[in-house]
Order: structure tokens, then sequence, then C-alpha cells
């Protein structure tokens, strides 16, 4: 590189730094945050798992449900429950409902489910709460989307929530803070490739 390209980067990144903190003198609010991960990619869960990792870091407690997974013997959770008093692992679901096939036990398990959600949203010492999977049980019905809105509205001050799974409804999406779509571009699952521990669970 040239002294002139030097120099044009650094005038160039002097004005997007100068830009940057006029834009961040204006952000000084805080609140707890309603977020939603959803789309047909992967990742929704990871990502939530990611910002419980996160909250330990800074001593929160932090509280999952998960709507889908259950009996599984998952990473995420083994690490999570690892943390002692700072974390709150239900893993609450019997699996994805083509394989349970009974409507019924999905919807009792979801009820189950919220029901210990639903006392986490409303516990002030949690500082995270993950609901996993729970827009799956939101799109099928097995939970009444006006109840869980009250609930995760109602919750208490600077409390953050994470919803994930596929097809959020649109209600959902309205009320949240921040919303993140997974677009699947490709997937090994695709070629073949089953699902692999470390990556998958």
């Amino acid at each position: 590189m040239t002294d002139d390209t030097d120099q044009r980067h650094k005038d160039k990144m002097a004005k997007k730094k100068a830009a940057r903190d006029r834009l961040m003198v204006r952000k000084q609010g805080a609140k707890g945050l309603l977020m939603v991960h959803t789309g047909p990619g992967k990742g929704k869960s990871t990502a939530a798992f990611g910002m419980a990792l996160r909250s330990v870091g800074h001593g929160f407690r932090v509280g999952v449900v998960q709507f889908i997974k259950g009996a599984w013997d998952t990473a995420e959770r083994r690490v999570l429950e690892g943390f002692g008093e700072l974390v709150t692992f239900k893993a609450m679901g019997e699996g994805f409902t083509w394989e349970t096939q009974d409507r019924a036990r999905d919807v009792a398990a979801a009820t189950r489910a919220w029901e210990a959600a639903a006392a986490m949203l409303a516990d002030p010492a949690y500082r995270l709460v993950i609901l996993d999977e729970i827009n799956v049980a939101l799109r099928y019905d097995y939970l009444a989307l006006d109840a869980v809105l009250a609930a995760v509205a109602a919750r208490p001050e600077g409390q953050h929530v994470v919803m994930t799974g596929r097809s959020a409804p649109p209600p959902l999406i309205e009320a949240a803070d921040l919303v993140t779509e997974m677009t699947m571009v490709k997937h090994p699952f695709r070629d073949g490739i089953k699902a692999q521990p470390g990556i998958e669970f």
C-alpha cells in the first residue's frame, strides 16, 4: 500500500468513527428484550444458548424450558446444568410432533412446559428466560398465543426472553424487540448426513 492509500483509509475510518460516536450518544436506554429466533435455517437454539453462556458469564440467572426436546441427552443441557444455581434447565417436550403422532399428548406436554415457563417469566430472579421451540407449540395451537404474549408482557422489568422455533406467529413478531430469521442456504442433511454430536446436539 502507498502512503496515499493508507491516508485515504485512515480518513475514511475517522469519518465512520465520528458518525458512529454521534449515533451511540443517542443510545442510552436499556430494557428487558423480547427476542425471537425463527426461520427454516439452523442455529436458532444455538444462538439462544450462546446468550445463556453470556448471561452466566455476567453472573446472571438463566432459565431454560424446552418445548420439544425432552428425553434427549444434549450437550447444551449437560453444560448449562453444570453452572448450578445460575441455570435452571427444564427439558419438557416429548419429541417432534411427527414422532408422537398424538395431539392430546403433545398439548399436555406443551401445557406442562408452559406452566414451568410462566413461573420463570414471573420470577425477577431470572435475568434471561429461553423458551426453546415454543414457536412450534404456538404454530400447532398447543398453547394460547394471547396467554403467552400476556405473560411475556407482564414479566419483571429487565428480564430478557428468547423464543425459538420455526414459523413464529405474526403477533409475536410484532411484539418482539428483536427478530432474527435464520435462512437455509445449504444443509448436510439433504446430502444424507445425519445429525452429529457437537453440531446438532
